[in-house]
């Protein structure tokens, strides 16, 4: 049976993002979806799905010093290529670097740096908080069924600057270019929240866990 697990690092509630993926999973009957801290269960997932919320250095130190995940997670990513997906800070880890507060060593798998959100419309809020609409910069999987103008849920005051365009799978006008999807290989970051993002994001996740890339 496959499995999917995402990584409980001590980095936010999971509870919406559990539900979210095992509801997709049972509808497809695609095997079973667990929150997991257990660096065992990470190496041996068939895919991995790493959240975040909070600050980059936080995420970053605490996904080094929980228990062997990064080493679990580096394992079943870069060498056994299981498919990835990097939700909000989850994916901006995927960054070479965080500049948020001090720079940050990321996991270096895409390219690029996490900067500050700076909209040239002064009357845009940072952080970015709510819904907005998505444009789709290039075909993948992931996005079959959704299409440019269908929106889903940010919440981040800083975001991804990929430095190969060709990863920024999707982007979402904020006062400027804001990366809202990278990809790259049997990896995928998407800067929003899928899990509270309705309709699009279960299509989204469902698309992730029928992926094989």
């Amino acid at each position: 049976m496959s499995l999917t697990a995402l990584i409980d690092y001590e980095s936010g509630n999971l509870h919406s993002a559990e539900k979210a993926f095992q509801k997709m999973a049972a509808d497809l009957g695609s095997g079973a979806v667990v929150v997991t801290s257990d660096a065992d269960v990470v190496a041996r997932a068939d895919r991995v799905v790493l959240p975040g919320d909070g600050a980059f250095p936080a995420c970053a130190a605490a996904l080094r010093g929980t228990g062997g995940l990064y080493d679990a997670l580096v394992e079943a990513v870069e060498i056994k290529g299981r498919p990835f997906l990097g939700i909000c800070v989850g994916m901006q880890l995927m960054a070479s670097v965080g500049r948020e507060y001090t720079d940050t060593p990321g996991l270096n798998w895409v390219g690029g740096e996490v900067v500050p959100i700076a909209p040239t419309d002064p009357a845009l809020k940072v952080p970015h908080m709510g819904w907005n609409d998505l444009v789709l910069d290039a075909a993948h999987p992931v996005f079959d069924g959704i299409k440019t103008g269908d929106h889903t849920y940010f919440v981040h005051s800083y975001h991804f600057e990929v430095a190969d365009p060709a990863l920024r799978l999707a982007h979402v006008d904020y006062g400027g270019d804001v990366t809202a999807v990278i990809g790259t290989g049997t990896m995928l970051g998407m800067q929003f929240h899928p899990e509270k993002s309705q309709d699009i994001g279960l299509r989204m996740i469902r698309n992730f866990l029928t992926w094989t890339p």
